[in-house]
């Protein structure tokens, strides 16, 4: 028989990992929000941070943290989870120590539960160590699979985002403004439409402000996110203050292209209806026809032969 302590414990342990896990959703979610409120300098560290103001969010973010200083993760294994965390949407100061916390609760918390609950279901040993073992893999796995949806979602939105951020880039640059000026005032008119990929122009220009070499700062741009699109715009950017080429007519003729790339995409898409119609109509569509032409006639005929 358990000790009521040991009991105590154990329970608490599974409830906070469920609860890390749902707070790290939550967290993603409410950071998103926060954006669109406020004003002035949007997504910097600082913000994030201040946003974060539940005791048992930091609680995970401490252990996660901990565990980062400890060196038990090699640094090249730190910086692809905090890129991969950055690139989801996360950018708190926190961000990776609430992953590697949550994991971690999560490893420990649900084999514990399912081991004190699954006994009093009838169930036998051997099926409760099995899904003790099944949920221990589902712990350590659903951070990853939580992070990789959020971060997928995310670089769709800021993909969507490209174009139109480029298109606004020439007209600044028409109406003479310089490179960091026409991307702060981008950055700030397509907040309310596209706010992930005004949220990346931030970053870019406080990494452009920040060190020396503005050419590093605008190819992060697009080593940041990985998206092809993004890159072709920091290259076309960074290759105008390495080389002096005109700004305007570089941005021109590369949102030409993409946007003949935006309509190709959707002209590929409508050509593929017919193919993914095929099987409703066949299994749909047909016999609801089929029925109305031939039910009349099929009624006849019965009513003939039965006669």
């Amino acid at each position: 028989m358990m000790p009521s302590a040991t009991l105590s414990a154990a329970v608490l342990i599974g409830v906070a990992g469920l609860a890390g896990s749902m707070a790290l959703i939550a967290h993603m979610r409410r950071a998103r929000r926060v954006w669109h409120r406020l004003h002035g300098r949007r997504g910097t560290l600082r913000q994030h941070a201040q946003s974060d103001g539940s005791l048992m969010l930091r609680g995970v973010a401490a252990l996660g943290s901990a565990v980062v200083r400890s060196g038990v993760l090699s640094a090249k294994t730190i910086g692809d989870l905090e890129q991969t965390v950055i690139t989801s949407g996360l950018r708190s100061r926190d961000g990776i120590g609430l992953f590697i916390g949550s994991k971690l609760l999560l490893l420990v918390g649900l084999p514990v539960v399912l081991l004190l609950l699954l006994p009093g279901v009838g169930l036998s040993v051997e099926t409760t160590r099995l899904a003790a073992a099944c949920g221990a893999v589902m712990g350590l796995l659903l951070p990853d699979m939580m992070v990789r949806r959020s971060r997928q979602g995310y670089l769709e939105r800021v993909d969507r985002g490209v174009s139109d951020a480029l298109d606004m880039l020439v007209i600044c640059a028409q109406a003479g403004l310089g490179l960091e000026t026409a991307m702060q005032r981008v950055a700030t008119e397509i907040t309310l439409a596209h706010p992930e990929i005004a949220r990346e122009l931030d970053t870019t220009l406080t990494e452009m402000r920040i060190t020396v070499d503005s050419y590093r700062g605008l190819t992060n741009l697009g080593v940041r996110t990985g998206l092809s699109s993004l890159k072709r715009v920091s290259s076309t950017l960074a290759q105008t203050i390495q080389f002096g080429t005109p700004l305007t007519d570089a941005l021109r003729v590369l949102s030409a292209e993409m946007r003949q790339e935006v309509l190709t995409k959707f002209e590929a898409r409508a050509a593929r209806l017919p193919v993914l119609l095929t099987m409703p109509m066949i299994l749909f569509i047909f016999p609801c026809i089929f029925i109305v032409i031939a039910g009349p006639a099929a009624l006849q005929l019965s009513k003939a032969f039965s006669q």
